[in-house]
């Protein structure tokens, strides 16, 4: 009998903690511009995933160079950086089970000629240098961005009450 309780509990445990998986979602400064911001949390919320963090934010240029390290020498690493310092950013922290990978496929290909209909950069987006929409590509680099640009006090820990309605027990 104690085999079986812990392994249920184990079970919901493990269950339970993947819902707690966390990603980072930054509308852009064109997104910002183009009064689109309602319309991404729209798509998140719908789709079932909890808001635990936002902000509207003017990034400095050390920010986006840290959050953005990777593509440091990539030909248009400087024409990035002055766009996305070009106006507001509004940094997003989004919680859920599989939410990293969801909501890649929820942003659609980084050119939005790429992306299929129903996408957000599908829909909304027509030059990859305006694609107004920033998600993170794998836990780990969630992980690091959430850090970039949040503290931890800055985060919630909450229960919505529709949480059973869109997850199973």
């Amino acid at each position: 009998m104690f085999t079986v309780l812990f392994s249920f509990f184990t079970w919901i445990t493990i269950k339970m903690s993947g819902n707690k998986e966390r990603t980072f979602i930054m509308v852009k400064p064109d997104g910002v511009q183009r009064g689109l911001v309602g319309e991404i949390i729209k798509r998140f919320e719908a789709k079932g995933f909890k808001l635990v963090g936002i902000k509207m934010k003017q990034a400095s240029e050390e920010l986006l160079k840290k959050h953005y390290e990777e593509l440091a020498g990539k030909p248009f690493f400087g024409g990035l950086i002055k766009y996305m310092l070009s106006g507001p950013v509004v940094p997003m922290v989004w919680e859920g089970l599989n939410v990293v990978k969801t909501g890649r496929v929820m942003l659609g290909e980084t050119n939005p000629a790429d992306s299929k209909p129903g996408t957000i950069r599908g829909d909304l987006c027509i030059q990859v240098g305006r694609n107004i929409i920033h998600g993170s590509d794998s836990v780990e680099t969630a992980k690091r961005e959430i850090g970039l640009w949040f503290e931890d006090k800055e985060l919630s820990d909450w229960a919505p009450a529709q949480q059973s309605w869109v997850y199973e027990d």
